[in-house]
């Protein structure tokens, strides 16, 4: 009798936690990568060696997601990454960028700096 009311309660709590407890979307971030000329291997690592691959983002909104879409495109690797493409999805539904573009790195600043550097 004292362990039906144990667990009975402790149900009630752990239901009661749960409940108060916002519950993330889920955020998927694709990636597409051109590669500089024979840096293949090392620009497709990240997406385990294929050109393109599809990552979870931690994200509480489509907003959030939008925003991590956009600082995935950053590419530090200017000899290595020719440049990149990068879509979102958020609960099933495609995110698209602020400017209404299914391509985050189209709309990204820093893309002139970042993008295109392979020979330079």
């Amino acid at each position: 009798m004292k362990s039906h009311y144990l667990i009975r309660t402790s149900a009630v709590l752990l239901f009661m936690a749960a409940a108060g407890t916002a519950v993330a979307g889920e955020c998927a971030i694709e990636y597409v990568r051109t590669a500089c000329p024979g840096q293949e291997a090392e620009s497709f690592s990240k997406c385990g060696g294929k050109q393109s691959c599809v990552l979870p983002e931690a994200a509480e909104s489509a907003q959030a997601c939008q925003a991590a879409a956009l600082t995935a495109c950053a590419n530090d690797r200017l000899l290595i990454t020719k440049s990149k493409v990068v879509r979102a999805n958020f609960d099933g539904k495609a995110v698209m960028s602020a400017s209404g573009k299914e391509d985050f790195c189209a709309d990204y600043a820093k893309r002139a700096t970042e993008f295109d550097q392979c020979a330079k």
